[in-house]
């Protein structure tokens, strides 16, 4: 039997407010901030933070999923400060954490892995322990070099060798050890071939540097211009395979280190506008690039990357930048802000350290981070033309790089290369 469909009811004059508490419909888009981004807004917050006088490299795809396991199991004010420095709920960020960490694991020849061991009397709770997934909760044995032993061998295994254990001190109060660790391993195309080997002039001048270079008619498309809070940049974006990007960023000789990696950031978060070089005039129109015809009769624009090879190791105390983190009450000996982590044992986190190292080289890029903290028991644009140009962009004094996710635009390690590698 068939029947006739009703008729819709007359909309109401004066419908109720929406309820933003209800979930939203299938296929809707969320309303909560991408992990992606945050993770993003953290690396570049500190970024700007950093003593760049030597070299930098860091990673707050390391610290995130550490602090959202944090903020899972905590309360009070260690809770909302955890919460402000994630940039997500408390309660979702640990599903979001897994998520970035299982994405990163899919990306050929990278690794992501995180790893927790409490002591036997801890008294964890099985809940927030769950948080984590399956295979990361280990035991403590309270033998201190036994102990030591089973976190470095996990930290080397986990990258490979790339990086010889965790950053952290550990004594006979230490109630919970939570870890991550990180490894970017991507390849170029065409290796570098080798390219200069003294710097004419700035900080890098009558230095031996092991300078490469790469040319190309698509390395023209992958150089472009920005101008920001700190004035033109330069950025050369290196593809290499499993969909890492490496990008380096050239400011003036007088912007600050700090104000050339947030313009990266900027950049890779669509934050700062990229000008192309075809909208760009003949000559030196922004920092380390000279744009000309070409002269040799080839009807291609060609583009050139003369750079530095450089391999850069960091330690960071990321206690000492607490408020940047949300680590000020969760480092509160006397106040025990963790009791969803283990209501037995008042905890605080008595420590928190990211170890870094990140090398260029013709063949390709590599980087490795492990980040563990401790707790302890408490109390106007030209024409196009159309004529082929060359570009030569000239990496040849301090710059920033960020290796990039290309499918996200997840930053996985961001530096600062004040020292360049020396030809051996």
């Amino acid at each position: 039997m068939n029947h006739r469909p009703s008729p819709p009811p007359p909309p109401e004059r004066n419908p109720p407010p929406p309820d933003r508490n209800r979930p939203l419909p299938l296929g809707a888009p969320p309303a909560r901030p991408t992990a992606t981004g945050q993770v993003n807004a953290l690396g570049a917050r500190w970024g700007r933070e950093l003593d760049h006088a030597a070299n930098q490299a860091w990673t707050a795809l390391g610290v995130w999923p550490l602090l959202a396991m944090l903020a899972a199991g905590a309360a009070g004010p260690a809770r909302t400060e955890l919460e402000q420095a994630l940039g997500v709920p408390a309660n979702q960020a640990p599903a979001q954490a897994r998520e970035l960490l299982e994405l990163i694991r899919r990306v050929p020849g990278c690794a992501a892995a995180l790893g927790v061991w409490t002591a036997a009397d801890a008294g964890v709770e099985p809940a927030w322990a769950a948080l984590l997934g399956p295979s990361a909760h280990r035991e403590l044995t309270g033998d201190r070099d036994k102990d030591r032993a089973a976190l470095d061998g996990w930290a080397r295994e986990q990258t490979e060798g790339l990086l010889p254990g965790l950053p952290l001190d550990l004594d006979q109060d230490t109630q919970l050890v939570l870890a991550s660790a990180l490894l970017v391993r991507t390849r170029w195309p065409v290796p570098f071939r080798p390219g200069f080997a003294e710097v004419a002039a700035g900080p890098w001048a009558g230095r031996p540097v092991d300078g490469l270079e790469h040319s190309g008619p698509e390395l023209f498309r992958r150089i472009s211009v920005a101008r920001g809070a700190a004035g033109p940049v330069t950025e050369v974006r290196i593809t290499g395979g499993g969909g890492i990007d490496v990008h380096l960023v050239l400011g003036e000789p007088a912007a600050t280190p700090g104000a050339v990696v947030a313009a990266g950031f900027d950049l890779v978060a669509g934050a700062l506008p990229r000008i192309p070089l075809t909208d760009l005039p003949d000559g030196t129109p922004a920092p380390g690039l000279r744009l000309a015809p070409r002269t040799d009769g080839r009807q291609q624009d060609l583009g050139t990357l003369r750079t530095v090879a450089f391999t850069v190791r960091a330690l960071h105390d990321l206690c000492e930048r607490a408020e940047l983190f949300g680590l000020t009450a969760a480092g509160a000996e006397d106040e025990g802000w963790f009791p969803g982590i283990s209501r037995r044992m008042p905890l605080y986190v008595a420590e928190a350290r990211q170890s870094t190292l990140a090398a260029f080289s013709a063949a390709g890029f590599e980087a490795g981070a492990v980040t563990a903290l401790r707790a302890r028991l408490g109390a106007g644009v030209p024409p196009h033309r159309e004529r082929p140009r060359a570009a030569t962009a000239s990496f040849d004094r301090p710059f920033a790089f960020l290796a990039v996710h290309r499918p996200t635009g997840l930053v996985l390690m961001a530096g600062w290369v004040a020292e360049p590698g020396t030809a051996s």
